[in-house]
């Protein structure tokens, strides 16, 4: 998507050869209209496939997770990263790594949402070692559900992340891939 590739050049900025701060955009403020058109960039990658849900994991991919789910007239259901008060006791639960956040957590997906009848496509902001997605992964497996395929808005392709998913033979459709951060540059493959 050129026009993102754009937005991230005039509105990113590299923290380090790793790390992109992309607030203005996508992590802290959201630019609705070019959310949706994620969404059906999204929607048009996965069209062949039956679709029953979207899932990402909270918070930054809920937008461009909801933008897809609306598009494909499907509900979205996103695993929290914390439990609440109300929070279903009956979850599918996995302990992940967050690479921007420096820390682990758990995250966890009611049981009633998720069943071996869906087909489930998982869209997320950002990849880089894919620890998060990993861990979703393994709940979608646990649930019985099947993952036609993961929807990444931002592929940081100097990282392992979305290499080791496509090698395990998921279909991993990138919006925008980011070859290097080095220098304080963004590259674009």
């Amino acid at each position: 998507m050129e026009k993102l590739k754009q937005r991230i050049l005039e509105e990113s900025s590299v923290l380090s050869s790793d790390v992109l701060r992309m607030d203005a955009i996508i992590n802290h403020q959201v630019d609705p209209a070019l959310t949706m058109e994620m969404g059906q960039e999204f929607a048009k990658r996965f069209a062949e496939h039956n679709i029953t849900k979207v899932i990402t994991v909270e918070s930054s991919g809920i937008p461009a997770a909801f933008a897809a789910a609306y598009v494909l007239g499907v509900p979205l259901v996103f695993a929290r990263r914390k439990k609440t008060l109300i929070a279903d006791p009956d979850v599918y639960m996995e302990r992940v790594p967050s690479f921007t956040k420096g820390i682990v957590t758990d995250i966890m997906v009611s049981k009633q949402f998720l069943s071996s009848d869906d087909q489930l496509l998982f869209i997320d902001d950002i990849i880089a070692n894919g620890d998060a997605a990993r861990g979703l992964i393994k709940i979608i497996e646990r649930s019985g559900a099947t993952l036609v395929g993961m929807g990444i808005v931002v592929e940081k392709s100097f990282q392992a992340g979305a290499r080791t998913l496509r090698e395990q033979g998921i279909q991993v459709e990138s919006l925008v891939k980011i070859a290097s951060l080095d220098n304080g540059e963004i590259k674009f493959e």
